[in-house]
């Protein structure tokens, strides 16, 4: 079950758990991160729309079931998630919207919390690093080779664990379904997102200027945002909670319950 709406006169997806989608609950925001669409957040989105939120988990422009072209820049996807809060009625109580993000999608809940507190409550960053720098290789492949950029992603994604079978859910083949997620969005879309986050230059500052309380997710094993890049933006902060789970990597779908416990005790605390 999803939303379907328009905005800025182009198609946009958001699934709803489950459930349909009402704006007088507390409302949880699942933001995915670069090449990535709504898919990511399957158990954490289904759980909160079943226990009385409702849930946006939501494909950004250009990303899944969502029309328009990628934006360019966190700043704009931020004010996007703004905008479709506005559009569906969301956060008309006070600080009543959680976000969540992933990777991009927590660089994207950070930007967007601090431009527009109002309506955000709390905010959980899941594989975060501020600032969260591409390199230049990776940047090159991504921009002329988007198969080998893909690869290079997927390696450096996943713990040692997955890459050699170690799987929490039996027949689940990580490598596999990343891989296949990554492929079918748009091309161009991988090359764009990366840009963004690399470019994107001001979050220790917007982090500073939160008042919000923020949860800090971070996988031991995860080499694309390493926890030590997470340190730094941790102390930055004024309300801060670190989870780190135990030989997980970057990918959400390696240990989904850790994740979904993380989220749990913060959102609903």
């Amino acid at each position: 079950m999803g939303l379907e709406l328009e905005l800025d006169g182009h198609a946009v997806y958001a699934y709803t758990g489950g459930k349909s989608f009402d704006a007088s609950l507390p409302t949880v925001v699942f933001i995915h991160g670069a090449q990535n669409d709504h898919s990511v957040w399957g158990l954490q989105s289904r759980w909160f729309a079943h226990h009385g939120c409702g849930v946006l988990a939501v494909d950004l422009p250009g990303h899944g079931r969502s029309g328009g072209a990628p934006l360019p820049s966190i700043e704009d996807l931020a004010d996007w998630i703004e905008l479709l809060l506005e559009r569906v009625g969301a956060g008309e109580t006070a600080k009543s919207v959680s976000l969540v993000g992933h990777s991009m999608g927590s660089l994207t809940a950070l930007e967007c919390a601090a431009r527009h507190p109002a309506r955000i409550g709390r905010i959980a960053l899941v594989g975060t690093a501020v600032p969260m720098p591409v390199s230049e290789g990776l940047l090159n492949a991504a921009k002329n080779n988007e198969a080998k950029a893909i690869a290079m992603i997927n390696t450096w994604s996943h713990s040692p664990r997955a890459t050699i079978g170690g799987y929490a859910v039996p027949g689940i083949w990580h490598m596999g379904a990343s891989r296949r997620l990554a492929e079918r969005q748009h091309p161009g879309v991988l090359y764009n997102d990366l840009t963004a986050c690399n470019t994107y230059a001001h979050g220790l500052e917007a982090a500073a200027a939160l008042s919000c309380p923020v949860l800090i997710v971070s996988g031991s094993k995860d080499m694309m945002t390493h926890p030590r890049a997470a340190a730094k933006l941790a102390a930055t902060l004024k309300d801060v909670r670190t989870v780190s789970i135990e030989g997980a990597g970057h990918i959400i779908s390696e240990q989904p319950d850790a994740v979904l416990d993380a989220l749990r005790a913060f959102i609903l605390n």
